[in-house]
């Protein structure tokens, strides 16, 4: 991955403790080693893990910490042995910096269930050097966990995508579904979800959106183009629609009763979960096994499904609804997304804003 030769700093927002609140931070950054990428940060993407990240929600949390995993910049360093990118590309780095090479999901690709994988940030690389994320000037990533972004594809509307946009992609096409004529349900219409909308509606799927209120109803079947919207809390038309689904994409990331989700579902449909969520769910057993029903889960995507992604999101014309800020309004947009008040993705112009105290 790279060793440190030359001491270079950059400068970040980083959290120092389980408050979550941000603020400069300037750290070294290291050496360019014959496989990796320099990169300049152009702009990030904020997601909910950060939130749990930057809070110590799951207890692992490590400080000073640097998040952001949707980033988007321009190459300007590559090592000797890179050969796919060149300075001056504009690429993308998602969730993981590293992964082991030689177990069974990295033999298959699909490194994001390699159990020493390497987060791109509160993680450490092999040479012992602590990962920091996207919400920074610049990055030094193994070439491995880099993409290219597509020409012509915005660079603000391409950060929700290295997150967002492959976890909702990878399960739809692992799971078969990547074919016309499905019907599917999203539960939670956040930044997930929203893109869940989208992709599936693309792929030729007829999609309900599943939520806990009437507040988003109007932008969900006029501005994303749900077919349906109903609210969970609704017996009677949840009743209408039981039976119906062949997946539900569960995006909620806290705690909730999965029972009336697998109502919706036909015989074989599954729920597949995609919510962090630290307190165990519970579920009646007949209502899986009396429609041979599957609950199961899906985590980001490898990098081979974030490149074929990232074209699908190309030849459809897909693009994230987005509300572009500042680094010094990082916080604030935490505690925005904390309350659920944000359509439908926050992203952070890193190259636009000033890092410095």
């Amino acid at each position: 991955m790279g060793k440190m030769e030359v001491e270079r700093k950059t400068t970040g927002w980083a959290a120092r403790d389980p408050s979550g609140l941000l603020s400069p931070y300037t750290y070294t950054l290291r050496e360019t080693g014959p496989e990796d990428v320099h990169i300049r940060i152009i702009c990030c993407g904020i997601c909910h893990t950060d939130l749990h990240q930057t809070k110590n929600d799951l207890g692992m949390s490590n400080y000073p910490m640097v998040p952001g995993h949707e980033v988007v910049g321009e190459v300007v360093e590559v090592g000797s042995d890179v050969s796919k990118f060149t300075a001056g590309d504009i690429v993308g780095v998602g969730c993981l910096v590293g992964c082991c090479g030689g177990c069974s999901p990295c033999e298959r690709d699909l490194e994001q269930y390699c159990p020493k994988k390497i987060w791109s940030y509160n993680d450490v690389y092999i040479d012992g050097q602590p990962t920091q994320g996207g919400f920074a000037r610049a990055t030094v990533v193994h070439q491995k966990f880099v993409v290219k972004i597509p020409e012509g594809m915005a660079v603000e509307q391409a950060a929700p995508l290295l997150c967002a946009g492959v976890t909702v992609y990878s399960p739809l096409a692992h799971f078969g579904l990547k074919r016309p004529g499905l019907r599917g349900g999203i539960l939670g219409l956040g930044g997930v979800g929203h893109m869940g909308v989208k992709i599936a509606k693309a792929m030729g799927h007829h999609v309900t959106v599943i939520s806990s209120s009437n507040k988003k109803k109007e932008e969900a079947l006029k501005d994303l183009g749900a077919d349906d919207y109903v609210i969970g809390s609704d017996q009677s038309k949840m009743n209408e629609l039981a039976d119906s689904m062949d997946y539900i994409i569960d995006t909620v990331p806290v705690h909730h009763a999965l029972e009336p989700y697998l109502s919706l579902l036909r015989l074989d449909g599954k729920l597949i979960l995609m919510g962090v969520i630290s307190n165990p769910l519970q579920f009646l057993t007949p209502m899986v096994m009396l429609g041979r029903k599957v609950i199961t889960g899906s985590f980001i995507g490898s990098m081979k499904e974030t490149e074929e992604m990232l074209e699908f999101c190309k030849e459809k014309g897909l693009s994230s609804i987005i509300e572009v800020v500042k680094m010094d309004y990082v916080n604030t947009a935490f505690e925005r997304l904390e309350k659920n008040d944000v359509r439908y993705r926050f992203v952070v112009d890193v190259e636009g804003s000033k890092l410095e105290a």
